[in-house]
């Protein structure tokens, strides 16, 4: 998967086309992902411990990995990855527009 955990997307198809958000969790054995700020459900829930709240909770659902683009912070658009091999053997993704890397290392 090209996309990784705090990366930067923005959402390229569906009802939230066109929104940012940070990668909070993935999902690769189902190519899902949950972005924070995209595409909320409502649930229904009692309360289970003392003191947890009971009522209709807004969160996150996961979204599909093929509606997310990886946004570059040199072009600040998304953006297809490509991969390349540093000296010392280690694979970074890197930005096919710019060339820039985009793994923080």
């Amino acid at each position: 998967m090209k996309i990784k955990k705090n990366d930067t997307v923005v959402v390229i198809a569906g009802k939230a086309k066109g929104k940012r958000g940070k990668v909070l969790k993935l999902f690769p054995e189902k190519s899902r992902a949950i972005v924070e700020g995209v595409q909320f459900i409502k649930r229904h829930t009692k309360p289970r411990k003392q003191g947890q709240k009971a009522g209709i909770l807004e969160k996150e659902a996961p979204v599909s990995v093929s509606n997310l683009m990886v946004v570059c912070a040199k072009c600040n658009k998304g953006v297809r990855v490509g991969a390349r091999v540093l000296t010392d053997g280690k694979r970074s993704r890197i930005c096919k527009s710019c060339g820039e890397m985009l793994d923080k290392a």
